[in-house]
């Protein structure tokens, strides 16, 4: 209740009685929910529980954010010592309800191959507790779908963490809840971008799961995947068996390729 309200007694005398109702209350268990994780340490003030004109605005780096950091350095310490997913924002679109989930677990610390484990940890646990929510989709946030491994100067996007969420699924093969990554989605975008009446596209980069099912949706197109390296067109012919044909092992660079990089960290470049 306001503060003044409560100094000169003009709240609500029905204000108590309501709060004693609404603890009784069931809690509401989401139909879809998503997974998502911490990214700086300066992220806290951007969720629904810091400030409500910074958690507004895309997330950027405020000066006087420097200021808090007595502030920030004790919330780190806080999700060290506290370590279990909590719920960031409720969401109801008419009768579908969604709740977004956060892993106390932040950027730097997916690039640490040491981390995997625990960061696996929370993962499994919060599916195993959503399944018992009787929650029906739950989808990986990026970052908790795969790791990152860096090798200066360069990041790279790899399937060691989870392997897209594949492995809580075969460590709970009777789980009612589907666990989603999104990849669909990414591959439809990325094949929109691609402009009508191309014949070849050279692809670049990592081969993770969405740089197959994009080969493999361009080959059924009838339009040819070229790759430089030959053991990247050694692992998309396996992958792509019956459709070789489709597949080109260029030797260099050419202007009538349309140029698709691989998973850069996280993002598809054109």
């Amino acid at each position: 209740m306001p503060i003044y309200d409560y100094i000169y007694e003009t709240m609500d005398k029905s204000s108590d009685a309501l709060y004693e109702t609404s603890l009784k209350r069931e809690e509401e268990t989401p139909d879809v929910l998503h997974l998502t994780h911490l990214t700086t340490p300066e992220s806290i003030y951007h969720l629904p529980l810091g400030f409500a004109s910074l958690a507004s605005r895309p997330h950027t780096s405020k000066w006087y954010l420097w200021l808090m950091w007595p502030v920030t350095l004790w919330s780190m310490i806080l999700t060290w010592i506290y370590g279990r997913t909590f719920v960031v924002e409720r969401q109801r679109f008419d009768n579908l309800r969604l709740q977004t989930w956060a892993i106390p677990k932040y950027n730097l610390q997916y690039y640490l191959q040491w981390q995997n484990e625990a960061i696996n940890s929370l993962i499994e646990e919060a599916i195993i507790q959503a399944e018992e929510k009787g929650v029906k989709v739950l989808c990986l946030g990026l970052l908790n779908q795969a790791s990152l491994l860096f090798i200066f100067p360069f990041t790279f996007k790899g399937e060691e963490l989870n392997r897209y969420g594949g492995l809580y699924v075969h460590r709970h093969p009777h789980l009612k809840i589907r666990v989603v990554d999104g990849s669909s989605l990414a591959v439809a975008i990325t094949l929109n971008t691609i402009p009508k009446g191309t014949t070849q596209v050279l692809l670049r980069g990592n081969l993770t799961k969405v740089a197959y099912a994009v080969a493999f949706a361009l080959c059924q197109k009838g339009i040819q995947v070229a790759t430089l390296h030959h053991d990247e067109y050694l692992k998309l012919a396996k992958s792509l068996s019956g459709m070789e044909s489709g597949l080109l092992l260029a030797k260099s660079y050419a202007h009538e390729f349309i140029y698709l990089a691989g998973l850069v960290s996280g993002r598809w470049i054109e």
